[in-house]
């Protein structure tokens, strides 16, 4: 099982996208989506400085452009991917990326979003100071009874021993003054205090344009950094990342999921290091791939060989299929049971998973074709529960 990941803000360095450029295909089409983003990502990826691409209104699309274009490189024939990619996710806004990957929304909306989302993200954080701060090691629920004792949040949760700790400037240098014990702490090079409520009014801006972007459901696994659930609406996707800017990143039930569906392979696009820097600390035995430079791209290749199978939902019409979010026990609901036909958000049922007892609607209703579980059955992460043909318009 290989799954695809994309890096969030952070990941950028001085001239990492030097050696891509290089390729005039490449180039043509990154300076495409430097058009739609109304920036010189170009000259920003190879020669500006670090502060520079710090800046999150550069580096937000700096990383989503570079995802998106080196994934051509890496698959030439997109539609490829999908027989070969069993899910993806991507960290922050690396989202965008991953949904744009699974065509839930194309390159250019992308784009467009992530320039509108740097840009709201960067007035909200110069509001008041804020900022965020690693803490590594330490025990968990010491170091989270740390961050709400001083009034901030654990913006990421990246796994064991890895959270990041975000708010105003105040309460960042009181967390330094008295770190939680056998913790080590780590400022964060970032404008804000990102995924907190400090970002609230960049959600109301994003939310107003999302309205007008036409999706489609993903061709293979989107999982959310909300909660790590396989999403299959794709105006579900689009609200959970825009929603996603004020909330937590809960990397770590990204990393559950992955682990549910039986992952092999993690392939991180560039700038690549730190998704799977956290996959080999968390994940004991998955193999990982950094794709950081072009003349990667042949061994690249060669893991996706290695660890791809296709996703259930691309073997059929995504447009008519209804499928788990989590790993868990499928029960169907009275209200689908022996129907022939369901509204749009019908409940078919729900997965009891460890954590929690999911309800699994029917997004957009139709014609029951074929029941692919029955009541009690265990079900994994975007499993096919029920095949539907859409109602006419």
């Amino acid at each position: 099982m290989l799954v695809i990941v994309a890096p969030g803000q952070g990941a950028q360095s001085p001239g990492f996208l030097a050696p891509w450029i290089e390729d005039p295909v490449f180039r043509a089409r990154f300076e495409w989506l430097s058009t739609v983003a109304g920036l010189d990502l170009v000259r920003h990826g190879t020669l500006s400085d670090a502060e520079t691409i710090r800046d999150t209104q550069i580096a937000q699309p700096l990383l989503v452009a570079t995802g998106l274009v080196a994934a051509l490189e890496l698959f030439p024939h997109p539609s490829d991917a999908f027989r070969r990619i069993g899910a993806v996710a991507g960290h922050s806004v690396g989202e965008l990326t991953a949904a744009a990957g699974a065509r839930v929304m194309t390159a250019e909306q992308a784009m467009v979003l992530v320039r509108e989302r740097g840009r709201a993200m960067a007035d909200a954080a110069a509001v008041r100071p804020t900022g965020m701060t690693a803490v590594l090691g330490g025990d968990r629920e010491e170091v989270l009874a740390t961050l709400q004792s001083l009034g901030l949040t654990a913006a990421n949760d990246n796994g064991p021993g890895q959270l990041v700790a975000a708010g105003t400037t105040e309460q960042l240098a009181a967390l330094a003054q008295a770190p939680p014990a056998k913790a080590r702490l780590m400022p964060l090079s970032v404008a804000g205090a990102f995924h907190t409520s400090h970002m609230a009014p960049a959600v109301s801006h994003l939310a107003g344009l999302a309205r007008s972007v036409s999706t489609h459901d993903p061709r293979t696994r989107v999982i959310s950094n909300r909660d790590g659930n396989v999403v299959h609406d794709g105006r579900e996707v689009l609200a959970r990342i825009v929603g996603q800017i004020a909330h937590p990143v809960r990397w770590d039930l990204c990393l559950d999921t992955m682990t549910d569906l039986g992952v092999t392979g993690i392939l991180e696009m560039p700038p690549a290091g730190t998704l799977t820097g956290i996959a080999k600390r968390a994940l004991k035995g998955v193999e990982t791939f950094a794709l950081k430079t072009p003349e990667q791209l042949d061994e690249a290749r060669a893991f996706v060989e290695r660890h791809g199978e296709p996703s259930p939902i691309d073997l059929s019409p995504t447009w008519r299929m209804v499928v788990a979010p989590v790993k868990g026990t499928f029960h169907q609901s009275q209200e689908a049971a022996g129907a022939t036909a369901l509204a749009a958000g019908s409940i078919i049922g729900d997965v009891a998973s460890l954590r929690d007892r999911l309800p699994v609607a029917a997004a957009h209703g139709g014609q029951v074709v074929e029941w692919l579980v029955e009541d009690g059955d265990l079900v994994s992460p975007g499993q096919p529960l029920l095949r539907l043909h859409p109602e006419s318009s």
